[in-house]
């Protein structure tokens, strides 16, 4: 598959492009027929003239209905959009998802990359290997989207990353309740020279000491998301906070889910 995304305006679009080895009007009824895009879309959806419903939620908008080349249609304030162009004794499938969760792209990209892969291995006759390891290809996504984040402005450091986990696994990962009130981080949460003592901190999701707030927020379907604050910074800071940043989201990875 060829991936990457675009931005504009505030919407970012992620493009993927796979190769099938069917002709379009079969990829068409995969797509939209319920009794088979329910062996590999994430939602139970059904068209009904200009609409589309997912089995919870309101519904989607159809866009646009070309038997058999393009289905287009929105997903909440999101937009999905699948061509399908003949090549050669198959199929070249081009698929956009637009929204506004910027950081969000690696996890969509990890959920989309293994629906497309399912909807493939159907198409083909064959029964889906069981066990994905999603974190692993979220961290993938990452790199391959360029998501690594981070930005220095006016002495003030901003970073922003998706992580693998959920902020109760990345709390005791990073030994967040060991955290007591004036004394300093666990290392985990900071990086070398930068340190001071705990002035705030709420039980997996936020800690504040000396120049940095380090916050688990809701992300995506994968895990939490981290917002990094460092004020007071000098721009050999941002290398190192994106340096600690991705060894550690790199770690959460290689963990079991939490049960």
């Amino acid at each position: 598959m060829n991936e990457h995304i675009t931005t504009e305006a505030g919407r970012t679009t992620l493009r993927m492009e796979r190769r099938l080895a069917h002709p379009p009007h079969k990829v068409w009824r995969a797509l939209t027929d319920p009794t088979e895009s329910r062996q590999w879309f994430p939602a139970e959806m059904h068209i009904t003239g200009d609409h589309v419903s997912y089995g919870f939620g309101p519904d989607g908008k159809i866009l646009e209905l070309d038997e058999p080349r393009v289905f287009a249609h929105t997903w909440g304030q999101d937009v999905l959009r699948w061509e399908i162009h003949p090549d050669g004794d198959g199929s070249l499938l081009i698929f956009t998802h637009t929204f506004t969760d910027h950081y969000g792209a690696a996890s969509f990209a990890a959920g989309w990359h293994t629906c497309i892969a399912t909807m493939a291995v159907r198409l083909d006759g064959r029964t889906p290997e069981a066990g994905a390891d999603m974190a692993r290809r979220h961290e993938d996504y990452i790199a391959i989207l360029g998501l690594i984040s981070g930005t220095y402005t006016d002495g003030t450091i901003r970073l922003e990353r998706q992580l693998p986990r959920h902020a109760p696994q990345v709390w005791q990962a990073l030994s967040g309740p060991s955290i007591s009130l004036g004394s300093p981080p666990p290392p985990g949460f900071t990086i070398p020279g930068v340190t001071g003592p705990v002035s705030r901190v709420e039980e997996a999701k936020l800690v504040e000491f000396g120049p940095v707030r380090f916050e688990l927020t809701e992300g995506t379907g994968q895990g939490a998301r981290l917002v990094i604050t460092h004020t007071g910074a000098t721009p050999d800071h941002l290398p190192a906070w994106r340096s600690h940043v991705e060894a550690f989201s790199g770690h959460l990875a290689t963990l079991p889910p939490a049960s």
